[in-house]
């Protein structure tokens, strides 16, 4: 692990990347830079998901928050969103949760979040980054009398059920729906949630052992769902990531529905029913150009926001707006949560399908999604932003955006910790997008790659 943060939060390879000393380190960082300004005791919630690592992760990072003199109070195993949420209800002054998300079981990860349940700020991420990883002594532990406990909260889950039930007045009996918790943190909560709401359900990924989270299941690993969506003549099927914050769907001939399609259904009907605020949709570079468009044809304005959860999240609170995601299925109703809730994102799905009284593949297919051609290319530190001024690069991807014109696009752009430039082609036609970015990707590497 070079740095500590990434777009997602911290992740590594658990107990060798991700060390019990770093866990520690960052539990202590955590604890300074969350100091509520109450003067009672800092307290932090702890969220987990089903990787066997996480227990090793949790107990070292409890070890830091107790050592800084804050106590930690342990959810157990409950969605991200869960843990969002229960921050502003516990009033704690900021939270943990432990997952690396849609990745397999060797990794661990912890996405870190504000008071109001918000993810961190960039600002405070860099604080701890520079505590952890830079300015070590500042968090070596001082003498105390009294230091921070570890308490367990049983009542996690049942808040948080109760909570996003109510958030929706519509019977969905009658529906059978496949659902794929991803062996992940909806394995404790998604079938509570649907047939609570009156649904009839059909699981997979259930059956977390600690090794098996993603494997061959939920939103990254979707086929296994197809077929289940049909084998039990369901009308819709749901799969979710390990976190429990992504949602794709599968409509009852087992075609695949993601981010943007469920964005664009979510959209539509939000526009119709006056409570797309704005009538603005948020986007992030990711999206596909048919959503754009698609939001065009409907009088639908779209403002793009960075890649990351949670920078599509700050640019809805500051615009206020009502309805924001990328294609991966992250996507935010920011009136009803804090951050990118899975569940809550099926919920408005079914909503919809049962006020249509159609069937799902009604509703997909809803925009005209084009060829699309993604390459990464890794360039020398030496040459982190300097590429923007190379005139052979920006010349030719001038010259590529005058070619497309308004029926394609080309994006490219550095991301990542290392340096990595990310090209992204879009047009109608797969073999000149392909060609383009080959071309792009080939010049880069030429004047700037390793």
């Amino acid at each position: 692990m070079s740095r500590l943060f990434g777009k997602e939060g911290i992740r590594g390879v658990a107990v060798t990347e991700l060390t019990a000393e770093m866990c520690m380190q960052i539990g202590r960082a955590a604890a300074a830079v969350m100091e509520g300004n109450s003067g009672e005791r800092t307290r932090i919630l702890i969220g987990k998901d089903t990787r066997s690592s996480s227990d090793t992760l949790e107990a070292a990072l409890c070890a830091g928050i107790c050592s800084a003199g804050a106590d930690a109070e342990l959810l157990g195993v409950v969605p991200a969103s869960a843990l969002a949420y229960l921050i502003g209800e516990h009033e704690a002054d900021g939270g943990i949760m432990i997952t690396a998300a849609h990745v397999g079981a060797e990794f661990g990860g912890m996405k870190l979040f504000s008071s109001y349940g918000y993810r961190l700020s960039d600002e405070d991420e860099e604080e701890i980054e520079r505590l952890v990883t830079v300015d070590t002594a500042e968090l070596k532990p001082i003498p105390r009398r009294i230091y921070g406990s570890v308490r367990r909260c049983d009542t996690g889950i049942e808040e948080y059920l109760d909570h996003i039930r109510s958030l929706s007045d519509t019977d969905l009996s009658g529906l059978k729906i496949a659902l794929d918790c991803a062996n992940g943190c909806a394995s404790v909560t998604a079938k509570e949630i649907f047939t609570g709401l009156g649904a009839e359900v059909v699981l997979m990924g259930s059956d977390p052992d600690g090794t098996n989270i993603n494997l061959d299941c939920g939103s990254t690993h979707i086929d296994r769902l197809m077929d289940l969506v049909k084998e039990n003549e369901c009308d819709c099927g749901l799969a979710f990531d390990g976190a429990a914050e992504r949602c794709l769907a599968v409509d009852e001939n087992g075609r695949l529905a993601d981010g943007d399609e469920l964005i664009a259904i979510c959209a539509k009907h939000m526009k119709e029913k006056g409570t797309l605020r704005h009538n603005t949709l948020v986007v992030t570079a990711a999206n596909n150009l048919g959503l754009l468009h698609f939001a065009r044809e409907n009088g639908i304005y779209t403002v793009q926001a960075g890649s990351a959860g949670r920078y599509l999240h700050r640019k809805m609170l500051e615009g206020g707006f009502s309805l924001g995601g990328d294609p991966g299925g992250q996507i935010i109703f920011p009136d009803d949560a804090p951050s990118a809730d899975g569940q809550l994102t099926g919920i408005r799905l079914l909503e919809i399908l049962k006020e249509s009284g159609g069937k799902m593949s009604q509703l997909t297919g809803v925009i005209k999604k084009l060829p699309q051609v993604m390459i990464n290319v890794q360039i020398s530190p030496k040459d982190r932003e300097l590429w923007k001024n190379d005139r052979a690069i920006t010349g030719l991807i001038d010259e590529f955006e005058e070619i497309l014109g308004e029926e394609g696009r080309i994006i490219v752009r550095e991301a990542g910790r290392t340096p990595v430039i990310r090209i992204m082609v879009e047009g109608e036609d797969f073999t000149t997008i392909n060609t383009m970015a080959i071309q792009v990707a080939d010049t880069i590497k030429e004047r700037c790659g390793q």
